[in-house]
């Protein structure tokens, strides 16, 4: 089972990758990055990206029936696309209190989005936190 360094190298390995992070979004922290920065600092797109994923996480608006139990956020990831790249950010369910995301950037170019998708969720099933 992988932990951190592995799984965002692992991310890296993904077609048009430019960076990744796993990132706390209760306190906006970057437990882990590598590669390139959107905006060119790690510690600032985390902190930005943990807002992203505090309003998704924090209200029911996208949530089906089941999953407003509050256990975990009641959605699995968030996909951003902009002019010349996506932004997945997935929800890792951790033993604690699921506070957590990969965030993965990719070039629109290079970049399989399906691909991603199904990859960085068999990679947040299997991270080690701890």
């Amino acid at each position: 089972m992988p932990g951190i360094d592995e799984c965002l190298l692992e991310a890296m390995r993904l077609p048009g990758a430019r960076g990744a992070a796993l990132v706390d979004w209760t306190s906006g922290l970057a437990l882990g990055t590598v590669g390139e920065s959107p905006g060119g600092d790690h510690e600032t797109t985390a902190a930005e990206a943990a807002e992203l994923a505090r309003l998704a996480a924090e209200h029911g608006a996208f949530a089906s029936a089941e999953d407003l139990d509050g256990e975990r956020p009641p959605v699995e990831d968030l996909i951003v696309s902009n002019r010349d790249s996506y932004h997945l950010l997935r929800f890792v369910d951790t033993s604690f209190d699921s506070s957590v995301f990969l965030h993965l950037w990719l070039t629109r170019t290079e970049g399989n989005l399906a691909l991603a998708r199904i990859r960085l969720g068999e990679m947040a099933e299997r991270l080690v936190l701890g």
